[in-house]
């Protein structure tokens, strides 16, 4: 298919008419091979009635599809013979007319090389990627990703399919209560508003239809071979509701969903022992080209209670959104402060709690992990939650998608009411099997804890040293110096050393570098003026600052000798960078002295302890900040608002737990020692790392366990869990100091 489609572009196809070609012939190809036509008549077309040049293919294909989208009542009479044994497509599929362009030989050995494949092998679920092979890399932009059964049977499994079977399994021996829910099965309607090729549609149909032939072989186990079951089933494919917003895969959403109906009403048959006479594409599903952020979801389906939502959203992180994205969102997010910073699938989440108010239906998004980590969770989940009236049924933990995409996902099922019994699904990793737990209530980090949002604080929960940022320089580069520069600088004015500063950004932080800055906080006006190569630099950051479009930069040219935000502290201080790669089991810290000056991509605790040192290096708070944080790429974003400020601090240590925790952070920091040509990236790289200081931090996780809680903690989720529950003590507390000023 996906060279098939590069020979039609080459030959003159485009847009529209290229996506409808290449679907028609995919349609002719499996109905050649799957039963809805006449076994190979396809195939005998193509090779009877064009030359090995490629002529007489083009008139033969627009002849044929002119034939398919007209019944039999209307064909002419003198329609050719072998034409005439081509069913009738209803649908739309073959309504467009064509251009005709000349095919070449090229394309005709494409076109017969894939009617020699079997198509009835094809699951319908996999046309998304067949999609892909044709579209290239074009859905990866789109954040659109072919999505796997087995990870559509973890959405629609809990969010409506056990439901059903466990309803049938208490009355598959009652007929009248049998008839009343196969009457029920025909009023579901399942709604995707980011179907793509329809994957979710395609399986949710299958399980429905399979559900269905047990219900009907339970009605009527004695007349299995009596039975003509063309008007049995009750479920069609117009029970099924989606938007998409690229019309070929709208399109190939229209062609599975009917290969599918094909398929079940095959099997329906043959679970009767009969032959069924009910006919593929009598019904459609309703499948809108459309965008789902800027159409009104209950136009293309009322909301009633027998709905269900389901999907696959785009994945594009709050990054990567292009400016149409950002703008579609802010329509959507038009009352909520902050969500410019959300990925773009807490559009579908906002939508959907809106399209679900005062309704029983039930919704299952598969979204990528960040949702439910950072400041998006007190953005997007509190308007959720306190707006909406919203509650999480079931949810996914962080698991890895199994498709071509390698992104972390999580699945969420929510509803707009609540259910006294939720189901957890944990993973011991993200690549391992998901283990089912009923809970009494999931929170928006996916923890079996009350609904808490953690936001952004001022001051720390805790009595603890406060955090700051680090200065800020606004210069365009001209008061940063490497080693050379510096070297350069001190030739020409040996009077410039007391000015020039180690400066510690994240990167030297990381890589060992040398990074050096001028510092000119206190100088005097005739100092400066002694120093020329230094004034022609102040001179530099003065017109930088000048000619930026922020206001506040240009106000900072008024004091061109100092950085434009100035936080440095006067006292030794921890450093604890502001992005780190996510796959670090610990974010490296460090002690550093006054003389050195902290970049704004870090921020510092002054006046900190080894105490301080080694709770913040612990597992404790690694784990905290993994499900805290923000993130910038691929990496955490670590921040004092909400990580810091947030964190719970062991609630009542010994002298004892202190001194234990000093002495183990102490081995740490010796550990590090031993490797003194080894950069820190190098030495917390998960492949790289020295089993020396694994050993250390795991000594001082013990140490700092021990200072929490007298059990050790057996999973990372029950590290989070404790904190979150000594989070709400803590918070509670601060309320009341608040409240007492």
């Amino acid at each position: 298919m996906g060279r098939l489609h590069d020979q039609l572009k080459e030959m003159g196809y485009e847009g529209d008419d290229l996506q409808r070609v290449l679907v028609r012939l995919l349609f002719c190809l499996l109905a050649n091979d799957t039963g809805m036509f006449e076994k190979g008549i396809f195939t005998r077309l193509i090779e009877q009635r064009t030359q090995s040049d490629g002529s007489g293919l083009a008139a033969c294909l627009a002849h044929l599809f002119q034939t398919l989208n007209k019944p039999h009542t209307k064909r002419a009479k003198t329609l050719d013979e072998e034409l005439a044994r081509f069913p009738y497509v209803s649908g739309g599929l073959f309504e467009h007319p064509l251009p005709i362009i000349a095919y070449n030989s090229r394309i005709r050995a494409t076109l017969l090389q894939a009617c020699d494949f079997n198509w009835s092998l094809i699951a319908p679920a996999v046309f998304g990627f067949l999609f892909q092979s044709v579209m290239g890399n074009k859905r990866r932009g789109t954040g659109a990703h072919y999505t796997t059964e087995q990870n559509i049977l973890k959405v629609i499994r809990p969010l409506f399919l056990d439901g059903l079977y466990a309803q049938f399994a208490k009355i598959k021996h009652n007929r009248n209560k049998l008839l009343e829910f196969h009457k029920k099965l025909g009023t579901l309607r399942f709604f995707d508003p980011a179907c793509g090729c329809g994957n979710f549609l395609i399986i949710a149909y299958r399980e429905l239809r399979e559900l269905e032939i047990r219900v009907l072989q339970a009605l009527y186990r004695q007349k299995q071979q009596l039975l003509h079951v063309s008007n049995l089933s009750r479920i069609g494919i117009d029970q099924l509701y989606g938007i998409e917003i690229e019309e070929f895969p709208a399109r190939i959403a229209q062609v599975a969903l009917w290969l599918m109906e094909h398929q079940m009403n095959k099997k329906l048959s043959e679970a009767f022992g009969c032959c069924s006479m009910r006919t593929a594409l009598q019904k459609l599903a309703h499948i809108v080209h459309g965008n789902a952020l800027t159409l009104d979801w209950r136009k293309v389906l009322p909301p009633t209670d027998s709905c269900t939502l389901l999907g696959n959203p785009p994945f594009v992180g709050y990054h990567l959104k292009t400016k149409k994205h950002s703008q579609e969102m802010a329509a959507v997010f038009h009352n909520v402060t902050g969500a410019g910073v959300l990925d773009y699938v807490a559009a579908w989440y906002l939508k959907a709690a809106q399209y679900i108010q005062n309704t029983r239906i039930k919704c299952a998004f598969v979204s990528s992990n960040s949702i439910v980590q950072g400041s998006q969770v007190s953005i997007l989940w509190n308007t959720l939650l306190n707006q909406y009236g919203i509650k999480i049924h079931f949810a996914h933990r962080t698991f890895v998608w199994t498709g071509q995409a390698l992104v972390y996902c999580v699945i969420i099922g929510f509803a707009a009411y609540d259910t006294p019994c939720k189901l957890l699904y944990d993973y011991d990793t993200p690549r391992s099997t998901p283990q089912e737990k009923q809970v009494h209530n999931i929170n928006p980090y996916l923890v079996e804890l009350p609904d808490v949002v953690i936001p952004a604080r001022r001051l720390p929960i805790c009595t603890v040293l406060a955090m700051h940022h680090g200065s800020s320089p606004r210069d365009g580069g001209h008061f940063l110096l490497t080693d050379e520069e510096k070297a350069a600088l001190l030739s020409k004015e040996p009077q410039a050393a007391p000015y020039i500063k180690p400066v510690l950004s994240a990167k030297e932080f990381f890589r060992n570098l040398n990074r050096w800055c001028l510092w000119l906080k206190g100088i005097s006006p005739a100092q400066l003026k002694r120093m020329p190569q230094v004034s022609k630099r102040v001179a530099a950051v003065k017109r930088f600052r000048q000619g930026s479009k922020k206001k506040l930069t240009q106000q900072a040219a008024n004091s061109p000798t100092l950085f434009a935000e100035i936080r440095q502290p006067n006292t030794d201080f921890i450093l604890i960078p502001h992005c780190s790669s996510e796959s670090r089991k610990y974010v490296p810290f460090g002690f550093f002295s006054c003389e050195f000056i902290v970049h704004n991509t870090c921020a510092c605790v002054p006046n900190a302890t080894l105490y301080h040192f080694g709770v913040l290096t612990s597992l404790m708070h690694m784990e905290w900040m993994r499900y805290v944080c923000g993130r910038l790429g691929n990496g955490y974003r670590y921040s004092n608002t909400l990580v810091y400020n947030n964190f719970p601090w062991p609630q009542n240590p010994t002298v004892k737990h202190k001194q234990a925790i000093e002495a183990k952070a102490q081995a740490v920091l010796a550990a590090r020692a031993q490797y003194p040509h080894s950069t820190l990236g190098d030495l917390y790289n998960p492949l790289t790392m020295p089993p020396l200081l694994h050993k250390a931090h795991q000594v001082l996780d013990q140490a700092v366990d021990a200072a929490y809680c007298s059990q050790p903690f057996v999973s990372e989720h029950s590290r989070i869990e404790f904190l979150l529950r000594l989070y709400q003590h803590y918070r509670s507390a601060a309320a009341v100091r608040e409240e007492c000023g």
